[in-house]
């Protein structure tokens, strides 16, 4: 029991929602453009994409260990191999099983869809392990929100519209949609990537994982972050203007509300174990921007 309790916190639940929104945002999408959406299918695209984000998440546990990247100064939650409660090999192999429970039900998908849904779920495998491994692990060359803005927002999200509704030359307004929202949706998630760092930063810049942060500074960090919610809110007109049914009313109010705490909570809160708090709050402010569009 306490094993399956590890793998669980391995797993960061606070980032999952990560691996959610997208789908949903993409269903949103659709749906928004008066196509109809397959459920089923929705929750193929969630399930398979839930899985990869916990392999991602799980081999970053053990990669960061093994590099000895996670030392007795970390601030951040405790990590299952560096604490002792999992080996590494042990962690590795519970990555390995998401990564493969990930191509269970994109099974479906491909034979709906095609190559290009094998193309996609490739390059997340791949990077699912090459965020923090591989002679090039992007998390350790300051690429981490990069990533995170292309596959947990473009990649995701317009992946979903493609899996729903096929390409066709008439869709292109709705791709050009889902386009924008996933840079919103991937903008979001990275906030809660670079809140991280912020946190980790002197511990990084000690054990040469050459985050954004480490390369950037505190406060310069801390401006990305700011930026990446700033950008979201200031393009919001554009996509009312492509996006049915959008209307900015009061409505907006609560995430609003919730996006000028976040703002504050970035800007003022010290980089060490008080960041997590602010990592939650980033996650539950991504949750809350997805209901807001597509309910408001």
């Amino acid at each position: 029991m306490k094993k399956l309790l590890f793998i669980f916190l391995a797993a960061r639940p606070k980032t999952l929602s990560a691996g959610i929104v997208p789908v949903w945002l993409g269903c949103m999408v659709v749906h928004r453009f008066g196509l109809p959406w397959d459920g089923r299918l929705a929750l193929f695209t969630l399930a398979s994409a839930l899985c990869l984000q916990i392999a991602c998440n799980i081999f970053n546990d053990a990669i960061d260990c093994d590099k000895k990247a996670d030392t007795s100064e970390r601030q951040g939650p405790v990590r299952m191999t560096a604490s002792g409660r999992l080996s590494s090999r042990a962690v590795h192999a519970i990555a390995l099983a998401f990564l493969a429970a990930a191509c269970v039900p994109a099974v479906p998908l491909i034979e709906l869809r095609g190559w290009p849904i094998v193309a996609i779920g490739a390059l997340s495998m791949f990077f699912a392990y090459g965020y923090t491994g591989g002679p090039w692990p992007l998390a350790y060359k300051g690429l981490g929100e990069a990533f995170v803005i292309l596959f947990f927002g473009v990649a995701a999200v317009a992946g979903t519209v493609f899996v729903q509704i096929g390409w066709q030359e008439e869709f292109a307004r709705v791709y050009l949609a889902a386009l924008m929202v996933g840079v919103q949706c991937g903008m979001l998630s990275s906030v809660m990537i670079e809140v991280n760092n912020i946190r980790d930063r002197k511990e990084d810049a000690k054990t040469g994982k050459r985050t954004l942060a480490v390369r950037l500074g505190d406060a310069r960090a801390r401006g990305l972050a700011l930026s990446f919610v700033v950008a979201t809110y200031v393009t919001l007109p554009q996509l009312s203007r492509i996006l049915p049914g959008i209307s900015l009313n009061w409505g907006w109010l609560p995430l609003l509300a919730a996006a000028g705490f976040l703002l504050a909570k970035i800007n003022r809160t010290p980089a060490d174990v008080r960041m997590n708090a602010v990592l939650g709050l980033a996650a539950f402010h991504l949750l809350l921007y997805a209901a807001t569009l597509t309910f408001v």
